[in-house]
């Protein structure tokens, strides 16, 4: 189960989606700033577009049919914040724009971000061999 703060990654067929628990089966993450806009489209939507917004949404509908999974994969080189920072650093970003961008914004930037103070995706830096930092 998934605590406060805890980063989750779901699975998707071509990528991953990155959202932070909050508590209560809700998270936090980047989506398509359409609101109706289906979860799993809206990281199309970002690309095309360069906006996203910040939602807080229940866990269950952004994982969809999807597998998901808690992984704090960074905490070995970058201490997290305290819980109750992590929470009101989120918090204070619901239903913000933000400006989105594949290799220095994408949705695991932010919620790294959120956790650490500094925005990080391997799903970048896989392609190109080093951690890509929020700059």
């Amino acid at each position: 189960d998934p605590k406060p703060g805890d980063l989750i990654e779901i699975k998707r067929r071509l990528y991953q989606h990155w959202t932070l628990y909050l508590g209560d089966g809700y998270v936090i993450h980047v989506t398509a700033v359409d609101e109706d806009a289906p979860a799993l489209s809206a990281s199309t939507v970002t690309l095309c577009t360069k906006k996203a917004m910040v939602r807080k949404q229940l866990l269950e509908e952004v994982v969809g049919d999807g597998d998901w999974y808690v992984n704090n994969k960074y905490d070995s080189c970058h201490a997290p914040f305290p819980v109750e920072e992590i929470i009101r650093r989120a918090e204070s970003w619901i239903n913000k724009e933000w400006t989105y961008g594949l290799v220095k914004k994408n949705c695991e930037h932010f919620v790294t971000m959120l956790r650490y103070g500094d925005g990080v995706s391997d799903q970048v830096s896989n392609v190109k061999g080093a951690p890509m930092y929020l700059t």
